[in-house]
């Protein structure tokens, strides 16, 4: 369906391209959009490591992502209009027919959940489906589950980090992990952000595993790519002995001198006048300090005696040193502390207004000897690296769902998603934890909601919630096989009885434009990102 509509952000003039359009000079834009993710094996390799540093901490702390475009209402309208013949994709990694009924809903292995990091640096979650393609790579969910639509970043912009890990579950990663190369979706999403067409189709690296941890040499490790570390050993002298002799000065066995001094109160010398024990440094580790004491044991304290006593009063008379008021401030709050254990003064004129500020310090005299002893300390390194493992391409490890168009309404579809955010009315009835399910006609009318540009979304009763965002509507269901055909995504939830419940989820409808944009990703190659020797490749 082929509509004029405003660029998001944008005005089109009318004597410009809207007057050429409406002239029948102007050329039609594709029905595609595509956009780069990780661009090359480096960014691929990075995002791997983002996601699985800390054992998955990244997976582990992401958070549903509730998209902020849900309508407030909904209106019927009529029918859908197929733009053309209705055609299929056969889904591939079909499974033997099982011999007996399966009375319960067989889960597909092959949906999962996507991961990204949003406009605000924080890591976020919807749901995803392998799909059937040339180079079996490809991955169906929502554009807005691509795209930045928050208002944080620029419309056009894919979201950062952006990775496919089916089979999800609290931190594990049973097929692997599958960085984003290329998205495809509808021209009129990527550029209008029309949600008649927020689909998109994704392109994905091969998968990564993580695991298997190698202990390698130091010139090793700096060469490798990849999660890596270093561990520290603690070792007797004899052990670093016979490592140096191996390995030489610059090998992993290392070694560290620490010096520490120990200053202990002594009595004082024979001769305590001699110069040289009042010098700074002292002599054979001997020295007089003048120690700082209260005013109150300042005044305990005995006068010189000439002898240099411990406890002496260094001075007779303490003397009274003018200070700025920044120092007498700073000192005001050492001295409510404990630190400062001087008088602080402060003069005032008439008017009671601090004119002039002063400190006094009141010392001792106090004999110490210092005393320095060395002690070695020794370690060895052991360098790591965490070897990754290709996990192949993603359709040959989990298969990938069949895909239709211009189909008939009405039909039943089974719609598998990760359903984790509350209700309007506040309650939250699942976790995200475990795939859902919800089964039905699709709608024989269209929904429309003017806000998001929606002129003809099918619907399905279903009381799944965000996070289920972007899962896809399988018609034909084999539940043996455990594949069918996509015929659709969950773009929004409604409620259509106003009971603050979500009783409706609704997708774009896919039609012969739908198939250009799938035909494009689905012919598209990837490559993998991980080297012979378990190395991440650059």
């Amino acid at each position: 369906m082929k509509r004029i509509l405003i660029p998001a952000g944008g005005a089109v003039v009318a004597t410009g391209l809207l007057a050429a359009g409406l002239a029948g000079t102007a050329q039609a834009s594709p029905d595609w959009a595509t956009d780069p993710m990780a661009k090359n094996n480096a960014e691929a390799t990075s995002v791997a490591q983002y996601w699985t540093a800390s054992n998955n901490a990244a997976l582990r702390k992401a958070t549903a992502y509730y998209h902020d475009a849900t309508p407030a209402s909904w209106k019927s309208g009529g029918g859908y209009s197929p733009d053309g013949k209705p055609g299929v994709v056969a889904p591939i990694g079909q499974e033997r027919r099982a011999k007996t009924k399966v009375k319960n809903v067989n889960l597909p292995k092959n949906v999962g959940k996507v991961f990204w990091v949003d406009g605000k640096g924080q890591p976020k979650w919807a749901t995803a489906t392998s799909i059937q393609s040339r180079y079996r790579n490809l991955v169906v969910t929502a554009a807005h589950n691509v795209y930045d639509t928050s208002g944080v970043g620029d419309p056009e912009n894919v979201l950062d980090k952006w990775v496919f890990v089916p089979g999800y579950y609290q931190g594990k990663t049973p097929y692997g992990i599958y960085v984003g190369k290329t998205a495809w979706t509808h021209y009129d999403f990527d550029v209008y952000e029309d949600y008649d067409r927020d689909y998109a189709f994704v392109t994905v690296y091969n998968g990564v595993y993580f695991g298997g941890d190698q202990v390698v040499t130091a010139s090793e490790y700096k060469q490798f790519v990849g999660p890596k570390y270093v561990e520290t050993k603690t070792i007797t002298a004899d052990e670093y002995k016979a490592g140096v002799s191996k390995y030489g000065v610059d090998g992993p066995y290392k070694k560290e001198d620490k010096a520490a001094t120990n200053v202990e109160t002594v009595n004082p010398p024979a001769k305590p006048s001699d110069e040289s024990y009042l010098s700074e440094k002292g002599k054979d580790g001997v020295k007089l300090l003048q120690v700082e004491v209260s005013a109150e044991d300042y005044g305990k304290a005995p006068g010189h005696t000439g002898d240099y006593k411990n406890n002496e009063k260094w001075q007779a008379a303490p003397a009274k040193t003018p200070i700025s008021k920044e120092e007498y401030t700073k000192l005001s709050a050492e001295k409510s502390a404990g630190k400062f254990l001087g008088n602080l003064e402060a003069t005032k004129d008439v008017n009671g207004n601090e004119t002039a500020w002063f400190k006094t310090q009141y010392f001792v005299k106090k004999w110490v000897k210092s005393t320095t002893t060395t002690t070695s300390v020794y370690w060895v390194e052991v360098y790591h690296i965490g070897l990754s493992k290709d996990a192949g391409r993603l359709g040959d490890n989990v298969g990938g769902q069949g895909f239709a168009w211009n189909q008939k309404t009405g039909q039943r579809a089974f719609v598998f998603g990760y359903p984790e955010g509350a209700h309007p009315d506040g309650h939250k009835k699942f976790t995200g934890i475990t795939l859902k399910w919800c089964y039905g006609k699709t709608s024989g009318k269209v929904y429309v909601a003017a806000a998001e540009k929606i002129e003809e979304h099918i619907g399905l009763k279903c009381s799944m919630t965000p996070g289920a965002d972007g899962a896809a509507w399988l018609i034909k269901y084999n539940n043996a096989k455990r594949l069918g055909y996509v015929n659709g995504v969950t773009s929004q939830f409604g409620d259509q009885d106003d009971n603050k419940r979500y009783d409706l989820s609704t997708s774009p409808y896919f039609d012969g434009e739908t198939a250009d944009v799938y035909k494009k990703a689905a012919n598209a190659w990837s490559g993998r990102i991980v080297g012979p020797h378990g190395e991440l490749l650059k």
